[in-house]
């Protein structure tokens, strides 16, 4: 599979899960905070997209099946967490058969599709805008309570937009080694983000803090016995991350959140 394929799977597998899991329950149910943070930890995991709709499938499949034996009941499925458990069962098998090796390989020639350089240049310059427009660059340095953090992160975007333009996507100052293809680039920028959300989780009021771990939990009871720990711990964390960047109208750095329109 060609570079620019991998990196099209790759941006496509949140909109594809969430496809699935909206033409399984029957209906356009927008995918929730927590329900994003949950795919992110699928991402971030590496599970397979193959597995994880296999998994949404199954879990569907055994619902319907309950249903069909007589004990028809409203459908109450409204999570994407309530397939996890189904998802973690699809993966292990896929590992078992060796599934995810068999990678198609059909040798077609890639053609650029949403990510040309401009586009890819522009967007992170946007980014950085957006970010010393919320009040975190140097003309409002701590304004929104992240400090250097934001004037490092929005120096380091700009110089990856101007390394891109003149085709070696990095900078003097930023890195000793360039970034060399479309996977460093999106690697830098979740590292850049994750940046940003040390230095808001370390500034943020506590009672904040409190406030959103409680309603992560609270989203999440309903799918405990569904989940390993381990997930809970990395979705509660997701959840955390947004909605601190949402509130502070922060945008996503990867180029996953990059429109294509």
């Amino acid at each position: 599979m060609t570079r620019l394929g991998r990196m099209q799977n790759y941006f496509n597998y949140f909109t594809e899960i969430e496809e699935r899991f909206q033409q399984r329950r029957g209906s356009l149910l927008m995918l929730s905070t927590l329900d994003w943070a949950l795919i992110e930890t699928w991402r971030e995991a590496g599970l397979p997209l193959e597995a994880v709709l296999r998994g949404i499938d199954n879990a569907f499949d055994h619902y319907d099946a309950k249903a069909l034996r007589g004990k028809a009941k409203a459908r109450r499925i409204n999570g994407l967490a309530w397939c996890s458990q189904s998802v973690m069962e699809a993966v292990e098998q896929a590992k078992e058969a060796a599934i995810g090796g068999a990678v198609e390989a059909d040798g077609g020639v890639a053609v650029e599709s949403g990510f040309e350089t401009e586009r890819v240049a522009r967007y992170v310059e946007e980014n950085a805008a957006k970010i010393e427009a919320a009040g975190l660059g140097e003309a409002g340095l701590g304004e929104a309570g992240l400090g250097e953090a934001g004037v490092s992160v929005v120096a380091r975007l700009r110089e990856l937009a101007a390394g891109l333009r003149s085709g070696g996507q990095g900078s003097a100052s930023g890195a000793d080694k360039p970034v060399g293809s479309l996977e460093d680039l999106d690697r830098t920028l979740s590292v850049l983000e994750e940046k940003m959300f040390a230095g808001l989780l370390a500034t943020a009021a506590e009672d904040e803090i409190v406030a959103l771990r409680e309603q992560a939990s609270r989203e999440l009871a309903p799918y405990r016995g569904k989940m390993q720990a381990v997930q809970i711990k990395q979705v509660q964390q997701q959840f955390l991350q947004k909605r601190l960047l949402e509130a502070r109208k922060l945008p996503r750095l990867s180029l996953f959140y990059m429109s294509h329109e």
